[in-house]
């Protein structure tokens, strides 16, 4: 979990690198960006811990126990992260 500072300064070193890199212009000021960012930030970790949560409750309602951090769990917890994200239109490109 990222503490609110964290997630400020996280915002505004990715809103400076695309200043300084000339990547975007904005039209607004630079703190209603860097809340939207934080907003969206927060939104997405939200989310990825809410998928967390349902592949570690799925994973233990095996009932075969998998043990937490085997190759087994690994691979079983990437598969089911990944199949909870694309539903939740998260999945990679």
């Amino acid at each position: 979990m990222l503490t609110e500072e964290k997630k400020s300064h996280l915002c505004h070193m990715v809103l400076k690198g695309l200043l300084d890199k000339d990547l975007i212009d904005i039209r607004d000021e630079e703190g209603k960006v860097r809340k939207e960012m934080k907003r969206s930030l927060e939104s997405f970790l939200k989310v990825s811990e809410d998928i967390d949560a349902f592949v570690r409750k799925k994973l233990q309602s095996y009932s075969r126990k998998i043990v937490e951090g085997s190759p087994e769990w690994e691979v079983l917890y990437k598969k089911f992260y990944k199949e909870d994200a694309a539903r939740k239109g998260m999945a990679e490109e």
